[in-house]
């Protein structure tokens, strides 16, 4: 059996001759793990069989094949989203086109923005969360925590309450949330951190206020960046039906 979404292709919403810009469904890798247990479910053979956004990109531009710091397994990746987040994602096309808005990442020259459904409603309806994010020993999860934690980085994450949900469940808000940095699980871990989890997050969620999404509520809704021409270009997506239910 197909695992949930992936009948749900990607699609296309910007492509010209260094990049294209996909609307990542969710319930789909990224890229291929390299650790196997990562990527369950798998077949008898062991194999995973949940799809991954770089199999899909290589039969239509193999030309991808051959780009990226580790074209084998992240081919023409820049960054990246997790498997439970759908939305807006750039991909290079060409090595040259892969430095340059590797380079616009690193220099924190791309702005993305997401929506997140989280538990409970901010006291402050705009703020600033300021905490270094590390890996915690033996384990893949991350943590603001960080006196014992592996792989300690900065990480900055603005948000914005947009709207307020009064449900039978209890209280909801919806954020616009804008990472300044890109650790993984970044937008996860620092919501959760100030007691607002991602609606729907196994990993860092509560149970009580899942609303019986088979997903976390994060979508990267846009994302902004200077092309090498120097014209500055927004791509957006729009929010999933799953997604839009809830908030309906």
């Amino acid at each position: 059996m197909a695992s949930p979404g992936s009948r749900v292709q990607p699609k296309i919403i910007y492509k010209d001759k260094d990049f294209l810009i996909i609307d990542k469904p969710v319930h789909w890798l990224v890229h291929p793990v390299k650790d196997v247990k990562q990527a369950l479910p798998a077949t008898s053979h062991g194999a995973s069989r949940i799809p991954t956004l770089t199999g899909w990109l290589i039969k239509k531009y193999p030309e991808i094949k051959q780009v990226g710091d580790n074209p084998v397994w992240r081919p023409g990746i820049v960054h990246r989203l997790d498997k439970e987040t759908s939305g807006v994602i750039l991909i290079a096309r060409n090595q040259e086109a892969f430095e340059y808005l590797k380079k616009q990442f690193q220099e924190h020259k791309v702005k993305k923005t997401y929506l997140a459904l989280v538990c409970g409603v901010p006291k402050e309806k705009e703020g600033v969360i300021e905490k270094p994010i590390g890996l915690k020993p033996d384990s893949l999860k991350r943590t603001v925590h960080v006196q014992k934690a592996k792989m300690v980085k900065e990480a900055i994450t603005k948000y914005k309450v947009k709207k307020t949900l009064r449900l039978a469940q209890g209280e909801y808000a919806l954020l616009e949330v804008m990472p300044l940095t890109g650790r993984t699980h970044q937008i996860r871990v620092h919501l959760a951190s100030i007691g607002h989890p991602v609606v729907g997050d196994k990993l860092y969620g509560q149970k009580k206020c899942a609303l019986k999404l088979d997903r976390q509520f994060l979508h990267a809704e846009s994302l902004e960046f200077t092309a090498s021409g120097g014209q500055r270009l927004k791509f957006s997506a729009d929010l999933p039906e799953d997604l839009e239910k809830i908030l309906n």
